[in-house]
């Protein structure tokens, strides 16, 4: 499932500038809810941005049938 995304603008090595918003985003209380929650690591992915002429950064995870529901129901 998709925890969190954001927009880059076009940088030369986008995995290496994703690192910071990712870090800013873990000291949430979002970020932190979810890193207590998962059940495996998330994961980022980069892809291409047509629209923006950037990237979009997807963080994605999975969590458990209760946690999921209260994170649809208070993060989204």
């Amino acid at each position: 499932m998709v925890l969190h995304s954001f927009y880059m603008a076009d940088v030369e090595d986008p995995y290496l500038y994703a690192g910071f918003p990712i870090t800013e985003w873990q000291a949430t209380d979002k970020g932190k809810w979810v890193m207590a929650n998962v059940t495996e690591e998330p994961m980022f992915h980069v892809t291409p941005d047509p629209n923006t002429l950037g990237y979009r950064v997807v963080i994605t995870g999975k969590l458990n049938p209760q946690a999921e529901t209260y994170f649809r129901l208070k993060y989204r």
